[in-house]
């Protein structure tokens, strides 16, 4: 028995494409969680998030603010203060991201499993043509 599934519409791949791979990156997923809880500073983030660069984290909250997922408010004191929050949008990205937190977390031991299997038998070798364009 197959599962029935909506019909896959390819037009506008190449959008959803651009914005999954925003939405989808492992730093935005942890600014959208960390945000989730209220506004921060950019310098809180920072110390929360483990490993990432003050590079990345600015990238990574200018990506999110031009796709209207976080707003910035800069407070004018001395030093200026800059908050960042979650727009609605951005709230509404809560909800999908938690449940692909949940889903790897249920999943790790059979992801590592397969890893291993993968790993064990060896990488395929790439197709021809792709061997091609690689050497």
């Amino acid at each position: 028995m197959t599962e029935e599934h909506p019909p896959f519409h390819t037009e506008g791949c190449l959008a959803v494409s651009r914005v999954l791979a925003r939405v989808g990156d492992k730093w935005s997923v942890l600014i959208v969680m960390l945000l989730a809880g209220g506004p921060r500073r950019f310098n809180e983030m920072k110390r929360m998030v483990d490993g990432i660069s003050q590079r990345m984290l600015t990238l990574t909250l200018r990506g999110l603010e031009r796709d209207g997922l976080v707003s910035r408010t800069v407070f004018p004191t001395i030093p200026p203060r800059v908050d960042y929050e979650l727009t609605p949008l951005g709230h509404s990205l809560r909800e999908p991201v938690m449940a692909l937190g949940q889903w790897v977390q249920a999943n790790l031991a059979d992801i590592a499993q397969a890893q291993a299997a993968f790993d064990r038998r060896g990488a395929p070798e790439a197709p021809p043509a792709l061997a091609r364009r690689s050497g």
